[in-house]
């Protein structure tokens, strides 16, 4: 016989036995107690929170011959058949290898036909945000208008990502993570049905480590208990699911927060002299950092024990929230760096030196320092007699004008991001948090919603190839990423549109480069 992992063994079969979710199946035991099931679902969560279960209880419930206070029987034919999975009246599918729009029509040319045996035909797309737009205007049709014989279950994990006219035609219901009491519970009763001997401790770890997702602590469990080792305690599931020994990390902070960059960087040759891969190294000091934060403000550190805990104490004492925050930053950054770098050691080692070196310690007040130094030359300049007319001081002056005067107004018009104050806000955000490269590049710029996914940044005068590499820099496309879709409301993509003018630029005469702020001097 063959093996089944645990996840899969213990599948939840009736909506009672899945974990953590009561808000939701309770509205749906409703709806099949009164025969009022709607006709297309969206199923939204975080991984391993029950979504596809959810949708395969569901498909048997509606179609049970026998269901039982709006639960499925699974004794009945069809309960059977969909168990075994050869009930062709529902049909699984996963978006993410079939996204065509073929696939899709596959299915609305099938519509039409009345189920076989089963009083419904029920489609369950896992992955669903997958499709492509071509997928998704091929689906919207039927959606809107089923044939009273089927049913829709859509499961995405980014429902942001799906078009506006595919949410408004589902019921959706978002499948939060799952609490870790709840994990805890659902292990405890996992591992005395199959005899496997474990630790309080260690069950506490292991939901701890599965951030809200039954599936994943199953398979961490799972992984456990394939050792021939006896009881599963909490040193067992550290080292089989690689929580390394703090004693380094926990060394290296320490000499960080002391400022002393020189042994800090002894013990990184030590890490490095054990073969220790340097991007898991990285993620592990970062995530300590993190615990270390997380601790100092809230007094949770569920992943530790006493001893380690009061190491915590004596590291953190002294030791400023904002210190931890900066150190995380400068640490991510360096992350980042080393995703496009042949040289990561390097980098790596640079960036410690950085962290652990006092003067690179701070806040923004050498940058607020520099602002203000320029705005008293601009005032200077002005004593002097010189008029400054200050471009883009508001910005949305910029972006309600025209591309350009002379444009027909026959043009296809284009949307601006839900009004030109949106996008001046991003703009002014980026000013005001010192992304001065990317403020000085989008000074020029307006944002247009090319469509309810993407939206366009525009640049009138030209793009040119260093402002394009800035721009296109991993970091800052996802900042600005992060900017638009909060103004926005939900995740937007981002598309760069170079639209140079043909009419010749008007002679300006710019301050030096160092000025943050483009300017027009005017001789009076």
């Amino acid at each position: 016989m063959s093996y089944t992992s645990l996840y899969r063994k213990f599948r939840p079969l009736k909506f009672e036995d899945i974990v953590g979710q009561g808000h939701i199946i309770q509205t749906l035991k409703n709806q099949v107690i009164a025969d009022r099931v709607g006709h297309a679902y969206l199923f939204n969560g975080g991984r391993g929170t029950g979504k596809t279960t959810a949708a395969k209880i569901l498909s048997r419930a509606v179609n049970c011959l026998n269901p039982q206070n709006g639960e499925p029987c699974n004794e009945c034919e069809i309960c059977k058949a969909n168990l075994e999975g050869s009930l062709t009246d529902v049909v699984e599918m996963d978006a993410a290898s079939n996204n065509g729009v073929d696939d899709i029509r596959a299915i609305r040319d099938e519509v039409n036909f009345l189920p076989t045996v089963a009083k419904y035909r029920v489609y369950i797309i896992d992955e669903v945000h997958m499709l492509s737009p071509g997928a998704f205007n091929a689906l919207l049709k039927t959606l809107e208008e089923p044939p009273a014989h089927v049913k829709f279950i859509l499961a995405t994990t980014e429902p942001q990502k799906l078009p506006a006219t595919i949410l408004s035609r589902c019921q959706r219901f978002d499948f939060r993570k799952i609490a870790n009491a709840d994990i805890q519970k659902r292990l405890a009763y996992v591992c005395q049905e199959n005899q496997i001997e474990i630790t309080e401790e260690a069950l506490r770890i292991i939901a701890n480590l599965a951030e809200g997702a039954m599936r994943d602590a199953l398979s961490i469990l799972e992984r456990c208990a394939q050792e021939d080792a006896g009881k599963i305690d909490d040193s067992k599931v550290k080292e089989l699911v690689g929580i390394p020994e703090l004693s380094q990390i926990h060394k290296l902070v320490q000499k960080i927060f002391a400022f002393e960059p020189t042994e800090a960087l002894q013990v990184v040759d030590e890490v490095l002299g054990q073969g220790k891969d340097l991007n898991n190294f990285l993620w592990e000091l970062i995530k300590y950092l993190k615990d270390l934060l997380v601790y100092k403000t809230a007094g949770k550190a569920e992943l530790y024990n006493q001893e380690e805990i009061t190491q915590m104490q004596q590291l953190l004492d002294g030791i400023e929230k904002e210190r931890i925050i900066q150190t995380i930053y400068q640490l991510s950054e360096v992350e980042n760096e080393m995703k496009w770098s042949t040289q990561r050691t390097i980098l790596f080692q640079v960036g410690i030196i950085k962290v652990a070196t006092k003067q690179e310690q701070g806040d923004l007040s050498g940058l607020q320092a520099r602002i203000q130094d320029l705005e008293n030359k601009i005032v200077n300049l002005q004593k002097d007699g010189v008029v400054v007319h200050k471009v883009e001081k508001n910005v949305e002056n910029r972006i309600a004008k025209p591309v350009s005067e002379g444009k027909k107004e026959s043009q296809k018009p284009t949307t601006e991001l839900k009004g030109s104050s949106s996008w001046s806000n991003v703009i002014n955000q980026l000013k005001a948090s010192g992304k001065v490269m990317l403020f000085t590049n989008l000074m020029n710029s307006r944002a247009v919603e090319l469509n309810d996914m993407t939206i366009g940044i525009e640049f009138p005068n030209g793009l040119t190839s260093f402002g394009k590499t800035i721009l296109e820099k991993s970091e800052n496309m996802n900042e600005l990423r992060r900017l638009v879709s909060i103004e926005y409301g939900k995740e937007m993509q981002i598309k760069l549109l170079d639209q140079k003018k043909e009419e010749p630029k008007e002679d300006d005469t710019n301050l030096p480069d160092e000025i943050d702020i483009p300017i027009n001097i005017v001789d009076e």
